[in-house]
């Protein structure tokens, strides 16, 4: 009799095996998740820009934790289907792996669709998302420009000193040595932020695509064309926009610049020989109008629902080009940023 009772023990725990075995595999993929600390290290003490690197890397949270969490849905999702397919759980794992793909692109609208009720429950929610994701993408576009500028201020402090005889050339050096260690690591957080950033846009672009379609061709075919023109007097160009950015040379009246679009008043340029930068939108000939705009319009796109959806998936596509396009600026900087001269 014991036999039969060790067996039915046996079987009894398998259901809850399989169910642990796909949430094992969910949970495996937010592993990936480190502490701050393990982000950009611990604070030492000896860096003035702390603040403003803490600030980054926290916008940073936000990005990673919908996008875990939409990866996991998908997880659990394949998980179940490759199970149940294979006959045996082992087909789970190759599931989980499959699902974890699919979440990253369906998983937000699926959730969405299975959370309301209602079409008009549906559009509430996904333009609520977008309206909060467009904000944070601002909150970290702005974290980034100040920890830039904190950079370029600590790289302007060095060469003060150094000129005015407090520190040796050799010191000098050193110390603009580790800021630009520093910075290229900043720039390093930024491009991880911005990966998780590119991740959540597949999901927000297929939710918006299934609510007004055509929004993802409405999007490519409105991005502004660069477009040449002239510099009406001279002007600094610089690594992010604001008159107290970092400043990485000085443009020349007349001299030729590539416009791709503006930001706060600056219009991102790149010169004949490479450099981008940012110079006040005041300096080209023509003004703002000599900045190509990108703009989607909400005709054609059904209700005003679809209208407003397409409209915040459009400035969201903005914002993560102008991010993007930011992180290259600062990139190309590290190369002549912090030269002692």
């Amino acid at each position: 009799m014991s036999a039969p009772v060790a067996d039915h023990g046996m079987r009894a725990r398998t259901p809850m095996s399989r169910g642990t075995a796909v949430l094992a595999a969910g949970l495996l993929l937010a592993g990936c998740v480190t502490t701050q600390s393990g982000r950009i290290g611990p604070d030492d003490g000896t860096d003035s820009c702390r603040r403003q690197l803490v600030a980054l890397d926290s916008t940073g949270n936000f990005f990673a934790e919908d996008i875990i969490k939409g990866a996991v849905v998908g997880a659990v999702a394949g998980g179940l289907i490759g199970g149940l397919a294979s006959g045996n759980w082992r087909g789970a794992a190759i599931g989980a792996v499959a699902g974890a793909a699919t979440g990253a692109a369906t998983g937000y609208f699926v959730a969405v669709q299975q959370q309301q009720r209602d079409q008009a429950g549906i559009f509430r929610q996904v333009k609520d998302d977008l309206g909060r994701e467009n904000a944070q993408l601002d909150r970290t576009q702005v974290a980034f420009d100040q920890l830039t500028d904190c950079r370029f201020q600590q790289a302007r402090q060095v060469r003060a000193d150094l000129a005015a005889g407090r520190i040796s050339r050799e010191q000098a050096q050193r110390q603009m040595n580790l800021i630009r260690t520093r910075y290229d690591r900043d720039v390093q957080l930024a491009r991880t932020i911005n990966g998780q950033i590119n991740g959540r846009q597949e999901q927000f672009a297929d939710a918006a695509n299934n609510l007004s379609p055509g929004t993802k061709d409405a999007i490519e075919r409105s991005r502004a064309r660069p477009r040449t023109v002239q510099l009406a007097s001279s002007a600094p160009l610089k690594v992010a926009p604001g008159a107290q950015a970092g400043e990485l040379t000085t443009l020349s009246a007349r001299q030729s610049v590539t416009v791709k679009n503006q930001r706060d008043g600056f219009a991102l340029v790149e010169t004949a020989d490479g450099q981008q930068g940012f110079v006040p939108v005041s300096a080209l000939q023509g003004g703002a109008r000599a900045v190509p705009v990108t703009t989607v319009s909400a005709a054609g796109a059904g209700g005003a629902d679809q209208g407003e959806v397409r409209t915040l998936a459009a400035t969201n596509a903005a914002k993560r080009d102008n991010f993007s396009d930011s992180i290259a600026v600062a990139e190309r900087a590290s190369a002549t940023g912090f030269d002692l001269s």
